[in-house]
């Protein structure tokens, strides 16, 4: 669906503000990237180190408050 002339140049004001907020910050971006990397983008674990994960997990039974019989 194709927009008119009228609407095609339209920007809402969220779009505005994050524009702004932009010109106003230029490096928020690479705050962002930063962010991601630290939280996220994390190199994969070697499969030795997966099973070793695996084994150490303490099993957690069915129904967590209930007493052990």
């Amino acid at each position: 669906m194709k927009l008119s002339k009228q609407h095609s140049m339209y920007e809402s004001d969220h779009t505005l503000f994050i524009k702004a907020l932009k010109e106003k910050n230029p490096g928020i971006e690479a705050g962002q990237q930063q962010g991601r990397a630290l939280l996220w983008d994390r190199p994969p674990i070697s499969l030795d180190e997966q099973e070793r994960q695996l084994k150490s997990a303490v099993k957690q039974q069915a129904y967590v408050y209930q007493n052990k019989v």
